[in-house]
């Protein structure tokens, strides 16, 4: 099993407290850390413009702003967005960005790509809020632009929700293909499908039930369109909070909790932190995650994306989780 980092970037209020002009440089030195160790495979970045819970004033730094950043600030390190919404830019414009992206980091961009969901954000910017056939719709002729303009250098496109007339992306990236597309989302009909055509990697729910019955539809999906089942790597999402006992974990949670209130108030803090609070979700002691991650992985997740919403003040619950949950499972894969 691999594993990947999110970076924090305000969003989750994350960065509640530190100054505006400090952030950059806290988000840019995780990153370094993360670059420099074996327990990483990747970083990455939410696409959002609006803080969760609620929509406040607090920091939510662009992520693809970010990407350019940490291409030019770290070296070994695979760069991703879990996701990327696909209306929030003209595919085409977000391939050449993509693709520039790409070459700054040397050929380790990664394409987290959905649907889109949250609805104040997309009214807030002037995107409306199409319903999810359209959102979807557009999810789905997006990544074939993307697709075929990396492969190309060229892509010309006449579909219901874009068009395209010979948009030119040169230099194409790095990666021989172009960029691998994740394609994030459990919708059983649509994004699945679009998934088992087009995507390298999926990303869907942690929840262990969840997690098989997609990854079945997922399946049929694959013997439909004819795409080798095996080939897509499967991913999940996890908030981690551990701790070395049960009573240092709810220590942590609540130091979470008393950053969230204040801004989010207590019924939405409380429930974030409720949604947080399992080791399936990500919330344990080290034994308690490892047998949570063991079951997922055995279920065919392969890469394993965590949270940590401590990052930016703590880094002591990463190298926890490194020192003896990503070790143990990745002494667990070798064998």
């Amino acid at each position: 099993m691999r594993f990947g980092l999110f970076i924090p970037q305000g969003w989750r209020l994350d960065l509640v407290g530190i100054d505006p002009g400090e952030q950059w440089p806290v988000m840019r030195d995780l990153a370094t850390y993360v670059d420099g160790r074996d327990a990483w495979d990747s970083l990455w970045v939410y696409d959002h413009f609006h803080t969760v819970p609620v929509p406040t004033h607090e920091a939510t730094h662009e992520a693809w702003s970010l990407m350019a950043a940490y291409a030019a600030t770290t070296s070994r390190i695979k760069l991703g967005q879990m996701c990327t919404a696909m209306s929030y830019r003209n595919p085409a414009y977000l391939a050449k960005v993509a693709a520039t992206t790409d070459l700054i980091s040397g050929g380790r961009v990664q394409m987290g790509i959905g649907g889109g969901w949250y609805e104040h954000e997309w009214r807030a910017y002037g995107y409306g809020f199409p319903t999810a056939g359209v959102r979807l719709g557009r999810l789905g002729e997006g990544v074939q632009i993307m697709r075929d303009a990396w492969r190309e250098g060229v892509v010309s496109f006449d579909g219901k929700h874009y068009q395209v007339d010979g948009a030119i992306v040169e230099p194409k990236p790095l990666q021989e293909g172009g960029i691998p597309l994740w394609i994030a989302g459990g919708g059983e009909k649509v994004t699945l499908r679009i998934a088992a055509k087009y995507a390298q990697y999926t990303n869907f729910t942690s929840e262990p039930d969840g997690f098989a019955h997609k990854s079945e539809i997922l399946a049929g999906h694959c013997r439909d369109v004819g795409t080798d089942y095996d080939s897509i790597v499967r991913s999940a999402n996890i908030n981690v909070v551990v701790g070395a006992t049960e009573a240092e974990v709810s220590e942590r949670l609540q130091r979470v909790r008393s950053r969230m209130v204040e801004l989010a108030g207590e019924g939405a803090a409380d429930a974030m932190l409720a949604a947080m609070n399992t080791p399936q979700a990500g919330a344990g002691t080290p034994e308690q995650l490892i047998e949570a991650i063991t079951q997922l992985r055995n279920l065919g997740c392969q890469y394993l994306i965590c949270y940590f919403p401590e990052a930016a003040y703590d880094r002591s619950g990463i190298e926890l989780f490194e020192r003896e949950v990503s070790a143990a499972m990745g002494q667990a894969s070798r064998r």
